[in-house]
């Protein structure tokens, strides 16, 4: 593998990695704090980015030493409006600049297997975006947001609210490869 998408890997695994703890601690917040629907969101979110660090170091499997890993991350334990906010703003990174980078770079390098494991990150960060800008907008004006049952796809992260779709719109597997958040 070629030593830049090889570090990219590596720092995307630490991002999300970090990321998984971060929404794991914010819904333990957010429970304690009566929104059960947010800790909910959190623990799904948290799942989903959990399968995001396996895709990454699954890539990394012939890459077997120590590596000093540098990764973007949002640090806090703030209200949960500010939690969903940190949220917000690190998926935001992802989809904006983090992955869009660092997939481009593994195209030029050809490596398919990082291509692969970056366009599902990029392409599930852009749902988990969306549904913590809707849970913030609740807890804004003071309530725990309605959610249906959360569906994560365990193979790339895809994360709806509802029921799970016959295929993933990602990466295609059937409803049967999903993980219900109630």
């Amino acid at each position: 593998m070629h030593s830049m998408t090889a570090s990219n890997l590596r720092s995307a695994y630490g991002g999300e990695s970090m990321a998984h703890m971060r929404y794991v601690i914010w819904g333990d917040k957010a429970r304690r704090d009566g929104l059960a629907n947010v800790a909910r969101l959190f623990m799904a979110i948290a799942a989903a980015e959990q399968i995001h660090a396996s895709n990454h170091f699954r890539e990394l499997r012939a890459e077997a030493q120590d590596f000093l890993v540098a990764s973007m991350a949002v640090f806090g334990l703030l209200e949960s409006s500010d939690n969903l906010q940190g949220g917000i703003d690190g998926e935001t990174y992802e989809v904006d600049e983090m992955y869009p980078a660092y997939l481009e770079e593994a195209r030029f390098q050809g490596e398919k297997g990082a291509q692969l494991s970056f366009n599902y990150a990029l392409s599930a960060e852009k749902t988990h975006a969306a549904l913590f800008r809707k849970a913030k907008k609740a807890v804004d004006a003071g309530k725990d947001p309605e959610l249906g049952p959360l569906q994560v796809c365990q193979v790339c992260g895809y994360t709806v609210e509802g029921e799970a779709p016959d295929r993933c719109p990602i990466c295609n597997v059937g409803k049967e490869r999903f993980q219900a958040f109630k």
